[in-house]
Order: C-alpha cells, then structure tokens, then sequence
C-alpha cells in the first residue's frame, strides 16, 4: 500500500528522476511547452510553479535556490528576468496541462504541459 508516499517514482532511481525533472522544467521554461507523457507533467508542474514562486520574489537567495537545480544561466535569466514579473500578480497556477491522447508505440497518455500567457 502506498499510505503517505508522496509523487510517483516513474520508475527511476531517485538521481535519476531528479535529473530528468531539472532537465524538464529548463526545457519548459525555454520553450514555454514540453510534450511528454501524463506522469511526467503531472509530476513537473509543481515542480515548476515553486521555481516560478521564488523567480517572483527576485532576490538572490531565491536565485540561489533556483539555480540548484537549474544550472543553466540563461533559464535562470530567463526565468528572473522575464516569467517572475510576468506572473507577479498571479497567485499560483502558472502552468496548465492539456491531454493529448495514446502514444502510438506504447499507448502511453501523452499532455502538453505549457506556461499560461499571463
């Protein structure tokens, strides 16, 4: 039974799904989309709006922070410079995600998780 385990595993070591979720979420903050499948959305999206809450507080700690787990710069830059005031008057809820049906190889659930405009 799965009493009070949190987030899936996607059947990944830990490193490894740390890894691909750090990989994810600079790929959706570049080009604002990512296609993949339901599991992994769903499982990026808070990811995501956490990094996106501290790039609307600006300072250098929440820069800090962000750039453990994204360590490119010009995401970081990206994320500060252009999304943080962007969703300043937001109160959560920055991302949606939208199913697009079966995969063809495998059947998966495949979404589109993507940034709202505003």
């Amino acid at each position: 039974m799965r009493h009070r385990i949190k987030g899936r595993a996607l059947s990944r070591t830990k490193a490894h799904r740390r890894a691909m979720l750090n990989n994810m979420a600079s790929s959706l903050v570049r080009h604002e989309k990512v296609v993949t499948t339901e599991a992994k959305a769903k499982e990026l999206r808070p990811y995501v709006e956490k990094m996106i809450t501290l790039a609307r507080r600006g300072d250098l700690h929440a820069r800090r922070l962000v750039e453990r787990k994204v360590r490119e710069r010009d995401v970081t830059g990206k994320l500060f410079g252009e999304l943080g005031p962007r969703f300043s008057e937001r109160p959560g809820g920055y991302t949606r995600i939208i199913k697009m049906g079966h995969r063809h190889g495998d059947g998966a659930e495949m979404a589109r998780i993507e940034l709202l405009a505003q």
